[in-house]
Parts: structure tokens; C-alpha cells; sequence
């Protein structure tokens, strides 16, 4: 599959004030987006159009080269999958019962997980460094660990688009690490695509191949080296960005 999301002249608004307009861009296999932008420039609106969880005002989104809304829900959830920024949980259930909810879109109607589907589960619980959760009560966990848990729910799924808003949100910097490192590994060995919102600069410049950035000034698409430079996010955020070389790495830091 050469393209797994395109946009043509998206429009977005909440209330009367319009968040997102006229905006194209196209995301492949192999490629790790990263969605930034100040708080309220629509990042979570936007991630969740793409998913086809919300309408759009203008413009359309295909998937895997089909328009979205063409999609059957369950075949879509197959392609692509959404971790939310806001996780409730209402009832009490097991690590292992969450993370093989997961699984729901590739069983047939009616049918159990079986030993394959929870053997995915539990390797996804071993990315995110949850081995031996599986009995816990999701009710017990912390916050980061309830993320992880989210995490893992997505990677059982194993679409091929995964579209995360805020997935560091909660983690401490290990956590943090290792899970974009997984990410990045996945869109070059395994064909798969990442678009994830995030507000730590520094951690897109060095784990994203692409950058969207949404602000008050527009938005810009493309690679991270032709995106992520000084003046865009200087105007972005509202505040002088200076970037530097630190050990092989790009970072920016305020001026």
C-alpha cells in the first residue's frame, strides 16, 4: 500500500473558530509524523477526523486510498487505530481483558479471543514493560501505567496507521524513550505508519521522519529537517527558539 492517509484541503473548526483550513498532506508506510502545535490549535480535532471518529467541514480523507467514510467500521479499525488523550475507567476489569480489546476488530462476529489473540496481548504488554500486569485490576494502576496499558491495547490491535494524541503523556522518560524507539521500529521494519501529537520538541525532532505543525500563523507539513526550523516554531509557540547541536542530535531550546 503506497499511501496509507491523505488529505486534500481539510477543514476543521470548533464553535465559530476555525482550527484547521485548506490543509493537504499524505502519510506512508515507513514514515513517523509528529502533530505539534500550542494548546488549542487542534491537534486532537484534527487526529480525531482522521480517524473518522469526527466530520470534517471541508475537504476529505482517504484511507489506504479509499475515502473514509467508505470504510465498514471494522475493516477501518483493522488499517488504523486511535489512542485518545483521555483514558476513563468506569468499571473494574483485568490488564490482560483491556489490552484484548484490542483484538476486537480482527474476530469474527461472535467470536472469542483465542491462544493467538492473547499471546499478541501479552507481547504488547511486554513492549510497554507490563509483563506480569495481566491479573491486575486496571482500578490499581497509576496513571502511567494505565497509559501503557492504552498503549498496548493499540498495539494489539496492530493496525498499520496508528494515530496517538499525547502517547508520552504520564510516562516517565524511560517509558518515553522506549516507546518511540518502538514506534520508530515499526514504521521501518514492519510497514507501518505513526502520526502522533506531542509538545516535547526535542523528542519529535529526534524520533520523527515528518512534522505537522498547527498554529495561529497556518501550518506547515513535510520532513522534520525542512519543517522544524527556528522561525516556524519561534511564531508557532510565541516564543524565540534557538536550535543547537548536541551530540549528533538537533535540540531546541528558548532564547
Amino acid at each position: 500500500m503506497k499511501t496509507l492517509l491523505d488529505t486534500q484541503s481539510l477543514g476543521l473548526s470548533a464553535g465559530p473558530r476555525m482550527l484547521v483550513d485548506d490543509l493537504s498532506f499524505t502519510v506512508r508506510p515507513g514514515e513517523v509524523w509528529a502533530l505539534l502545535g500550542p494548546n488549542g490549535s487542534g491537534k486532537t480535532t484534527l487526529l480525531h477526523a482522521l480517524a473518522g471518529v469526527r466530520p470534517v467541514e471541508a475537504g476529505h480523507v482517504e484511507l489506504g486510498g479509499r475515502p473514509l467514510a467508505q470504510w465498514p467500521p471494522g475493516e477501518a479499525a483493522c488499517l488504523r487505530g486511535l489512542l485518545p488523550q483521555v483514558i476513563a475507567d468506569s468499571f473494574s476489569a483485568s490488564v490482560l481483558e483491556l489490552v484484548l480489546i484490542g483484538r476486537h476488530p480482527h474476530l469474527a462476529r461472535w467470536a472469542w479471543e483465542g491462544p493467538e489473540d492473547e499471546a499478541k496481548a501479552r507481547a504488547a504488554l511486554a513492549v510497554v514493560d507490563l509483563a506480569g500486569f495481566e491479573a491486575r485490576d486496571v482500578l490499581s494502576l497509576s496513571g502511567g501505567e494505565r497509559q501503557r496499558v492504552a498503549l498496548a491495547a493499540l498495539l494489539a490491535q496492530d493496525p498499520l496507521l496508528l494515530l496517538l494524541d499525547e502517547p508520552l503523556a504520564h510516562l516517565d522518560l524511560h517509558h518515553q524513550i522506549a516507546l518511540l524507539q518502538h514506534l520508530q521500529g515499526l514504521a521501518r521494519t514492519a510497514g507501518k505508519a505513526v502520526v502522533f501529537s506531542v509538545h516535547d520538541l526535542n523528542l519529535a525532532a529526534r524520533f520523527a521522519t515528518h512534522a505537522l505543525v498547527l498554529g495561529p500563523h497556518g501550518h506547515r507539513a513535510g520532513p522534520v529537517a525542512e519543517v522544524m526550523d527556528e522561525t516556524t516554531l519561534s511564531r508557532t509557540f510565541g516564543h524565540a527558539l534557538r536550535r543547537v547541536r548536541v551530540g549528533g542530535h538537533w535540540l531546541f531550546v528558548p532564547d
